[in-house]
């Protein structure tokens, strides 16, 4: 599946879900800060500093035929002089030539049919067109006020229960510092919540309230230089 929307509504977040949910096993590729474009099939082992690509690791050292592969931006994919990072999703992608993948670096045939295939992306139009038909895509929408506030809700409980320190805080938040975060994108509500969080323990206080949050719209600062 391609999970296709603007940066920030959660995409990524969504993907591990997915994962966890399944239960069988991950691999995370992001695209944006991709190194080599080997990294899914694997280099030669006659290079120097060669390796199994990742879908050979996540099947041979895991415990399951069907782990979740998230290849996350796979629009800001960019091609390199030898390797196209995408170029072995052509064969990883259907089901009859998966089944007999093989890793440049291993030089063995194993089953990649079972792998589950999640993607995100900014914008389709960066995919090539192959890869695209070989996926199911699923438009995901920015949340509106009260989607949004749900998130918030559910990122303050999520923080408070993996941090010790989360237990000092209300067990419910404040219902106006919920609606200031349901106008933010999803990724940027739990960097305002641990900032909330900060200034709160700071101000010696339980609870985080709207003079805690980050401000929001500030411009940065400029610097200047003497000559």
């Amino acid at each position: 599946m391609l999970l296709l929307g603007p940066p920030g509504v959660g995409k990524t977040h969504f993907a591990r879900e997915v994962a966890a949910l399944l239960g069988t096993g991950m691999g995370f590729i992001s695209m944006s800060s991709l190194t080599a474009g080997w990294v899914l099939s694997g280099s030669s082992s006659q290079w120097k500093g060669s390796r199994p690509g990742k879908v050979f690791e996540t099947l041979v050292d895991g415990q399951y035929a069907n782990p979740v592969m998230v290849v996350d931006e796979i629009d800001k994919a960019r091609a390199e002089h030898a390797y196209d990072p995408l170029g072995s999703l052509y064969s990883l992608m259907e089901h009859d030539t998966a089944a007999a993948f093989i890793d440049e670096f291993a030089e063995v045939p194993i089953d990649a049919s079972q792998v589950i295939w999640v993607a995100t992306a900014n914008d389709e139009r960066a995919i090539p067109e192959p890869i695209l038909n070989r996926m199911n895509v699923y438009q995901v929408q920015a949340p509106d006020l009260e989607a949004g506030r749900t998130i918030a809700r559910r990122l303050y409980d999520e923080i408070r229960a993996d941090h010790a320190w989360g237990q000092r805080f209300d067990p419910q938040p404040v219902d106006d510092v919920l609606d200031r975060l349901a106008e933010l994108p999803p990724r940027d509500m739990r960097r305002a919540w641990m900032t909330g969080f900060g200034n709160a323990r700071l101000a010696g206080v339980d609870r985080v309230t709207p003079e805690h949050l980050p401000a929001t719209g500030a411009r940065r600062a400029r610097i200047g230089f003497m000559h």
